[in-house]
């Protein structure tokens, strides 16, 4: 399967969602184990969920979401397992739950964690013995749907203090996927900007709206702690509020200006670490030292690195020549229509 920067609604570019993109592709292929998705609020899990559906074979069937966070206990049971008529006050007829509307396909489980303990018991039966039993009901049916869940909490902490069923943590786990934070793959936040304008753009005939690269430094060096979905949320607002102007850095709300993020980001290009993952973060940039990129077992990306490196050198010199692209081709040593025609190509906001 050919995985580009666009894949599932998910866009970048960066190793790490290079990475994300073949380990989806794989999940999907295989089509019946679990998967337990974890990562930060707004780094898009529901959108790697439906990746693995919509890649998969059982992408004909239904992919059904579900929040366990966001229905109260007393009706999460009777959502996910269905009830018969006169199984309680008010079940005027019998109807089937979302675990046998998901029959063929796909239940998603979001905020599993916030799942109570007796619904993970009846869950774990499902898994084990892939049959369900409505409430109130004493004949269970077999049902053919895979599970995927997903949590921002750490289910490792949960199960050791005794929230969170290990049988079944384990039964979800088969599968891990981890969602990385914006932070850790800031590569990828000109091409989001640039998809996000796109999308808040209404009419093709409006004019874009843009960042000077002041502005697109400093939202590249911000930590988003509400990652996609906040940078998405602020590119929608300014869109809306300077429709087709250019934004400069004292037009950004002031959480996001850094009057100085050049230096941020040259820091950040030399910075080495490594998570308990084993995925570097900035190790992986494209300006630090051929010494300090972290190397796995499979090598390197190189042609994603050296991409990278080509972008933030063309965006540094269009800073630094105050979005002057003549200028900045000179100081690139490139001819003015190479400079236009890369930046056209990489879709980069200047």
């Amino acid at each position: 399967m050919a995985i580009n920067e666009d894949f599932g609604g998910m866009f970048g570019s960066s190793p790490q969602m290079r990475e994300l993109f073949d380990l989806i592709a794989c999940v999907a292929e295989e089509g019946s184990s679990t998967v337990l998705i974890q990562g930060e609020s707004g780094t898009g899990k529901e959108l790697i969920a439906r990746a693995v559906h919509d890649n998969s074979p059982r992408k004909t069937g239904h992919f059904v979401p579900v929040n366990c966070a966001a229905i109260p206990d007393e009706l999460l049971e009777s959502e996910l397992f269905g009830y018969v008529k006169g199984a309680f006050t008010g079940a005027m007829q019998s109807k089937i739950g979302r675990i046998q509307h998901a029959d063929g396909g796909t239940l998603f489980l979001d905020e599993i964690g916030d799942m109570k303990s007796t619904l993970q018991a009846k869950l774990l039966r499902v898994l084990q013995e892939r049959e369900v039993e409505q409430v109130g009901g004493v004949r269970p049916t077999k049902v053919d749907v895979r599970v995927i869940a997903a949590t921002h909490q750490n289910l490792d902490n949960l199960v050791a203090s005794g929230r969170f069923r290990e049988d079944l943590y384990y039964r979800l786990a088969v599968i891990p996927i981890i969602a990385p934070p914006l932070r850790e793959r800031r590569t990828d936040i000109s091409l989001l900007i640039e998809r996000f304008i796109e999308r808040f753009t209404r009419r093709k005939s409006d004019r874009r709206t843009s960042f000077d690269p002041q502005a697109l430094q400093s939202l590249m060096v911000f930590d988003w702690p509400g990652n996609v979905r906040e940078l998405e949320n602020l590119v929608q607002r300014l869109v809306i509020l300077h429709r087709g102007r250019r934004i400069t850095l004292k037009e950004l709300p002031e959480k996001y200006r850094c009057d100085d993020a050049a230096a941020v980001i040259e820091r950040l290009s030399v910075a080495s670490s490594t998570d308990e993952t084993g995925i570097s973060s900035g190790a992986d940039h494209p300006m630090a030292s051929p010494a300090d990129i972290h190397w796995g077992d499979d090598g390197v990306d190189f042609n994603a690195l050296i991409s990278d490196f080509e972008d933030r050198l063309i965006l540094e010199a269009i800073s630094r020549s105050g979005g002057n692209k003549k200028e900045a081709a000179r100081l690139l040593n490139l001819k003015r229509t190479t400079l236009i025609e890369k930046i056209k190509k990489k879709n980069l906001p200047v």
